[in-house]
């Protein structure tokens, strides 16, 4: 059971990736997003995840972004790098290169396609803890990836120093309270709808898409927790459950929702890259009309 301090802060936004108009990256824009959410409640940031179109980055992109949202939240929050691939040794490489460009952490997803049996899993996982001196979060999505880390996996690979905490979207709140009786893993809700129940059974807190545009509203359901309001925190989440339905189980990627979002809020945001799309004008109009609900509640 998790008794220690979340090691990358409670509240982390799994941040896009800004883009010019032409397609570039926009670090400046990443800069001044950074800034803006950190100022908002975030605690930390996740760079290059799938939110942030990672497969569609180049390696020297990604090196350049931790390189400049770090020079941008200083110290203020936790910056991981997201490193996860379907290869061992480029995932390693990722690694390094986050390390030197002044991550705190990676963020290493089960390698997808290929559906590593369990003990090639944790084998994988382990070389690329064992890699550099940076703490790792693992990323368990087989809606994604195609593979489970399946919980017994999750408590062998809890004994390594350098392995301490979980990106949760595996649906399975049992197994996941399993793990969480027997490590000392911080959890971490990767599905926004979960964020209060998976922090009232031990959570650390939450990795989400969502807080690209409402930080402060989701940061409020643990304060309000926290505070022992649970009540107060149950209206704060089911209040968001309206906009994360809309940005996250509506057909869309959560990508492409957030930079609709982002755009229409004027902030920094541009394209999505190939092969994800734009949202069209009915659903951008539909995402901003539920995220002037929120905020106005």
């Amino acid at each position: 059971m998790t008794t220690t301090a979340p090691p990358f802060g409670r509240a982390l936004c799994a941040m896009i990736t800004p883009f010019t108009e032409e397609g570039a990256l926009d670090l400046d824009g990443a800069q001044e997003l950074a800034a803006r959410l950190v100022a908002q409640g975030c605690d930390g940031l996740v760079l290059s995840g799938t939110t942030g179109e990672s497969p569609t980055t180049t390696d020297a992109e990604k090196a350049a972004l931790v390189t400049a949202v770090r020079e941008a939240v200083g110290e203020r929050a936790s910056v991981v790098a997201g490193v996860g691939t379907f290869d061992t040794r480029h995932t390693v490489e990722l690694t390094h290169s986050a390390e030197k460009a002044g991550a705190d952490g990676v963020l290493v997803v089960s390698p997808y396609y290929s559906r590593p049996p369990q003990d090639a899993l944790e084998a994988h996982f382990r070389e690329i803890a064992d890699a550099s001196g940076l703490p790792v979060m693992l990323y368990d999505i087989p809606g994604r990836t195609g593979t489970r880390i399946e919980p017994e996996t999750m408590i062998r690979l809890a004994g390594h120093p350098r392995i301490v905490a979980v990106k949760d979207c595996s649906y399975d709140f049992l197994g996941t309270q399993k793990v969480l009786n027997r490590t000392e893993l911080a959890y971490y809700a990767g599905c926004d709808e979960h964020i209060l129940a998976l922090y009232a059974v031990g959570a650390a807190g939450y990795v989400s898409t969502v807080a690209n545009v409402v930080p402060a509203q989701l940061r409020a359901i643990l304060d309000t927790f926290e505070a022992g309001d649970t009540p107060v925190s149950a209206r704060l989440q089911q209040r968001a459950t309206p906009l994360i339905e809309a940005m996250m189980s509506a057909g869309l990627p959560g990508t492409v929702t957030a930079k609709a979002l982002l755009h229409a809020l004027g902030l920094p945001a541009g394209p999505v890259r190939a092969p994800l799309r734009p949202a069209g004008r009915e659903a951008a109009d539909g995402l901003l009309a539920e995220y002037e609900r929120l905020v106005a509640a």
